[in-house]
């Protein structure tokens, strides 16, 4: 284990087609009063609603109800998208109508643009399948050019036709998809590779190992390799966050290795025990001292030294953390057991294990569970990269000072988790 301790955009789409509403507050859709058309989907959302829905509502806050009035989206859009800010104008109770939260949709994923590309006859044929029945001239319009880019770039799913076909309230399903694909296409929502249970899963992890280098952030690890070197930390992981999961914190847990080997038997293991997760594979650096005495350290396509004052060496290593987003909080439970007992060594050469296997396997998650330990990460950010460290919690509150002495302007954020009971023995100080 290598591990050691808003400006304001006009909204030319909606104004193109007289489309008016001003901005409100947060969205309460339990109590809008929009009325309910006989093809509108009801309170039940769709499957695909209701994972949108529920990374709105943990992410961001906004609950997906039984309906939503034209503020209520706007607000919800302004929470998601924070580059822009939709601006309407008129009644924000009027109910949502299909055709405008497409046209909202697409002028938060900055497609708007794209829209006008549409000559007539581009329209017509991007929207064959929605069956309008327009006229010829209908097809020429703003409102024609808006529902085609959104078709063509799959803002508009096909389920969602009817309630554009018969111009209706927006259901709440529609709604939450919209929202769902605005996150996607602005890098906002879920990053994975695919499924455990995919054909080529091994491949794509495969890939994304080989193409991961050892991360630099010069100045980021200055701070955390002085705090190496003052004995504040036994380590650190270096990260960069645009390959952040960012899954859903009660379905996710993150587990951290250095061979990929151990990796590809690790997904080959869940999907024997039948675990069908996401999964995202996020590049990471683990950082610690190198001591003189332990010989020449030597460097490789897998790690590399700096030698410092004392002799010593800063070793730092190419890692690897597997988040995983599980189809129920059951599986998630599962995962502590299966580790325990395919993939935690508990005496040497121990037969039954994957390939790697640690005498104190890392993984963690962001939500309490059975079996796991609180502990504290001390955790400093330098644009899209950061490094953390572990701690045990009563630990947490000196490593932060340290790290402010060492740069008192640092990003410097503390929070709590829960990690697998062999890490938080570690933590502890024992070795096995």
């Amino acid at each position: 284990m290598k591990y050691r301790s808003k400006p304001i955009v006009a909204l030319s789409l909606a104004a193109a087609l007289a489309w008016t509403a001003p901005a409100v507050v947060l969205p309460h859709h339990a109590s809008a009063a929009a009325p309910v058309t006989a093809a509108a989907i009801n309170s039940v959302l769709s499957p695909q609603a209701q994972e949108y829905g529920a990374y709105l509502q943990e992410k961001y806050g906004v609950a997906v109800g039984d309906s939503w009035t034209r503020g209520q989206f706007a607000e919800a859009l302004n929470a998601i998208v924070t580059d822009k800010a939709i601006e309407l104008d008129g009644s924000a109770s009027e109910p949502l109508r299909a055709i405008e939260a497409v046209s909202l949709a697409l002028q938060a994923a900055d497609l708007g643009e794209l829209a006008y590309t549409y000559p007539a006859s581009k329209a017509k044929s991007a929207l064959a399948w929605v069956k309008l029945g327009w006229t010829s001239e209908q097809y020429a319009s703003d409102q024609a050019k808006i529902l085609a880019a959104a078709v063509s770039t799959g803002l508009l799913v096909s389920s969602y036709y009817p309630e554009i076909r018969n111009d209706e309230i927006a259901s709440p399903s529609l709604a939450a998809v919209l929202l769902g694909k605005v996150l996607e296409a602005k890098g906002l929502y879920k990053r994975y590779l695919g499924y455990t249970t995919d054909a080529d899963i091994l491949v794509k992890l495969g890939d994304a190992y080989r193409t991961s280098d050892i991360i630099q952030a010069p100045d980021l690890r200055e701070v955390v390799d002085q705090a190496l070197k003052q004995d504040l930390v036994t380590g650190y992981n270096l990260k960069d966050s645009r390959y952040d999961a960012n899954f859903l914190d009660s379905l996710s847990v993150v587990y951290g290795h250095s061979d990929f080997k151990h990796a590809l038997q690790l997904v080959g293991l869940l999907r024997s025990e039948k675990i069908q997760a996401k999964v995202q594979f996020e590049p990471k650096t683990s950082a610690f001292i190198y001591l003189k005495e332990w010989g020449e350290p030597g460097e490789s396509d897998l790690y590399e030294v700096v030698q410092i004052e004392n002799g010593n060496y800063i070793e730092y290593a190419k890692e690897y953390d597997l988040a995983f987003e599980f189809d129920s909080e059951y599986d998630k439970d599962r995962f502590d057991r299966i580790i325990l007992s395919y993939a935690k060594k508990d005496e040497d050469n121990e037969p039954g294990l994957i390939y790697g296997s640690w005498w104190q396997p890392l993984y963690y998650s962001l939500t309490e569970l059975d079996n796991y330990k609180e502990i504290s990460n001390n955790k400093i950010s330098a644009g899209h990269y950061y490094a953390q460290s572990f701690s045990l919690k009563e630990q947490s509150a000196p490593v932060t000072e340290g790290f402010k002495k060492i740069d008192p302007s640092a990003d410097i954020v503390n929070y709590d988790f829960w990690v697998d009971g062999p890490f938080y023995n570690y933590l502890q100080g024992e070795s096995k």
